[in-house]
């Protein structure tokens, strides 16, 4: 949730009334700081049909905070529990041309938000769907790690129970981006646990924590140090943590003949040579030369 102040005075807000084309509109919100919206997310707020929020106290409070009247306008609770109710009534209202704006309780809609749904039934019924873009926990997070960004992914929440939680973890391990994901406090030591079990103790990370708001915290090291550094604490927050990538494993000679010998089954030797190479990526003329002393040997 956004750091919103407990009674926000109003001040003069820089928002303008502007004509918005009819669609639907994602507009991101502050992740902490109040001030880190956009000027044109505030044109939007003030001027759409229609409102649509994750958690619409919060939005209250963040249009009160930038002097952005209410009104008349009608201001629809839309979450993972009543979605499939409101959408019917957000899409009449798509249809007759209206504008309405979603925001979620905190960043970019969409991202580990409930909008999803709405967004998909919004395109398929042929509605415009625009984004206000602005801030967002994976993207500061990746900023401040200190870990490469020029190529990564956002893998979400990891799932809570050890099995499931191990089995997505193993199938991010061997990923060559930088990894970001969001966890609880509750289960952030557990978390570190089982990375230094799948990915390596040795694993660059950096630990994110309440990102733009008063007790902003971000700890970076390998897994073991970040265990060490939190051993003991009881975090409070959200928490982002972004993961330095992984290497591709070499592909073996076992890994190899085993490949081959499946080629061989149906291929000449050239041609065998070639699909296993590429496959596992080594020198072509190293996988002709094996496939040569199976064909031999054969």
């Amino acid at each position: 949730m956004p750091d919103l102040p407990t009674d926000p005075s109003p001040m003069a807000t820089p928002a303008r009334r502007v004509t918005l084309a009819p669609g639907l509109y994602f507009v991101a919100t502050p992740i902490g700081a109040a001030r880190d919206i956009t000027l044109r997310a505030l044109d939007i707020l003030l001027s759409a049909d229609l409102l649509v929020a994750e958690d619409t106290r919060t939005a209250r409070r963040l249009m009160e905070l930038h002097g952005i009247p209410l009104g008349d306008r009608p201001l629809v609770a839309y979450h993972d529990h009543n979605g499939p109710a409101q959408r019917p009534r957000l899409l009449a209202a798509l249809a007759e041309g209206r504008t309405v704006a979603y925001v979620s309780e905190a960043g970019t809609p969409l991202v580990a938000d409930p909008g999803y749904q709405l967004g998909r039934a919004a395109i398929e019924a042929g509605a415009p769907v625009f984004a206000a873009p602005g801030p967002s926990a994976a993207l500061a997070a990746l900023t401040v790690s200190g870990l490469p960004s020029d190529r990564f992914l956002f893998a979400g929440f990891p799932p809570s129970q050890a099995g499931a939680r191990k089995r997505f973890l193993d199938g991010l391990a061997d990923i060559e981006a930088t990894v970001i994901l969001y966890e609880s406090p509750k289960r952030i030591h557990r978390l570190l646990d089982v990375l230094g079990e799948t990915l390596g103790q040795a694993r660059q990370i950096a630990l994110c924590r309440e990102l733009t708001k008063r007790f902003e915290e971000v700890i970076r090291g390998t897994v073991a140090e970040l265990r060490e550094a939190i051993e003991g604490r009881a975090l409070k927050g959200e928490i982002v943590l972004v993961v330095g990538r992984g290497q591709s494993r070499q592909a073996s000679a076992d890994d190899m003949e085993t490949a081959l010998r499946e080629a061989l089954k149906t291929q000449r030797v050239k041609d065998a040579a070639a699909e296993v190479a590429e496959k596992l990526g080594l020198p072509r003329r190293l996988v002709y030369q094996a496939a040569l002393k199976l064909e031999d040997n054969a």
